[in-house]
């Protein structure tokens, strides 16, 4: 498949949505817990931004980006997720 499709992107910005309200930042480090959740706010509100204006590939990458935020926060202990390995990489 070489297209983003409306649904696929639909699915990324569920999946990644329910990500952010899962988030709690932990004690390890709240600064720098606070500043990866805000950096996943902000691609993940560029990503809406993207779909807006209908720039697909854009919207989707930055959706993308604001996952990896979330799971590089949660992987290394800046973000409590419960041990979510469905939404998180954290195994």
């Amino acid at each position: 498949m070489r297209e983003i499709t409306d649904e696929k992107l639909s699915k990324y910005f569920a999946v990644t949505g329910k990500a952010i309200e899962k988030v709690k930042i932990t004690e390890k480090d709240p600064k720098m817990g606070e500043d990866f959740f805000d950096m996943a706010k902000r691609y993940y509100s560029d990503a809406e931004y993207f779909r807006e204006e209908g720039d697909y590939v854009n919207a989707f990458a930055a959706v993308a980006y604001a996952h990896g935020w979330l799971d590089a926060g949660a992987r290394s202990g800046l973000f409590d997720v419960g041990g979510d390995s469905t939404l998180f990489t954290v195994e």
